[in-house]
């Protein structure tokens, strides 16, 4: 039993690597997304359970839910993106289910709102406090759980290129200026096709090309090169959660 088939619940199936099989629904195979939805109902409920606390059956509208969330994933996948299907369709259900609880929350609170008296709106009050605050944990959580797995993923992808966190932190420039040239030159190569198919294809940095778009030197590329790489990786794989490395850095006043 494989990765798959164990957050699931059971054998499956279905051909893996799952990743696969999700392109070819985007392509059109709307048998096979029936079939991945049928097989992964013990995921989506595992998933939604933990974001609720509790037990979710097929007759809760939470579940319902998560099956939305899950087809919204395989609909939003997107090859190269530093996680597999499974990890992104968990970060999606568990949004929308957050969402929705959220919605119901504030609904419930009116409702009940306009009924009760004094005392009774106080413990409405309590308990909506700590429904938000349960909400918020959760989010917390999955927040952290997923910078952790891009943390990972982004680690893996950098060894293609034959960089550890250790030779990142070595080659990262220090003066300001010089990290701001590199995050402009990472973002003009992941904006580019042509430049992410060579830096893929020969696991190095189009230099030549991308000084056609950036205004630095050569000189100023070749020195901070792998620093660059590593940079546009964070572009191209779509690493969110770690996107505070390649935003401009405030200036002081």
């Amino acid at each position: 039993m494989n990765a798959n088939q164990l957050a699931m619940g059971g054998e499956s199936t279905l051909n893996f690597p799952l990743e696969n099989n999700i392109f070819k629904v985007q392509q059109g195979d709307e048998s096979l997304r029936n079939n991945i939805i049928e097989s992964y109902q013990p995921f989506i409920k595992k998933v939604v359970s933990k974001v609720c606390n509790r037990f979710i059956d097929q007759t809760m509208d939470e579940f319902s839910v998560g099956l939305v969330a899950f087809n919204e994933a395989i609909n939003q996948y997107q090859n190269g993106q530093g996680s597999k299907f499974l990890t992104f369709a968990d970060m999606v259900i568990r949004r929308r289910i957050i969402d929705f609880i959220r919605k119901e929350s504030r609904q419930m609170r009116n409702i009940y709102l306009d009924q009760v008296d004094s005392d009774d709106e106080n413990n409405m009050e309590e308990s909506y406090v700590e429904q938000r605050a349960a909400i918020d944990y959760y989010e917390e959580k999955r927040q952290i759980n997923e910078r952790l797995e891009q943390i990972d993923s982004y680690q893996q992808l950098l060894l293609d290129y034959g960089i550890t966190f250790d030779v990142l932190s070595k080659h990262c420039p220090k003066h300001a200026d010089a990290r701001e040239n590199a995050k402009i030159a990472a973002k003009k190569l992941a904006e580019h096709k042509e430049l992410v198919q060579f830096l893929k294809k020969k696991k190095q940095l189009p230099i030549k090309d991308l000084l056609q778009f950036v205004s630095c030197s050569r000189k100023t590329i070749e020195r901070n090169r792998k620093y660059i790489i590593a940079l546009a990786l964070i572009y191209i794989g779509g690493f969110s959660a770690l996107k505070s490395y390649i935003e401009p850095e405030k200036q002081m006043a």
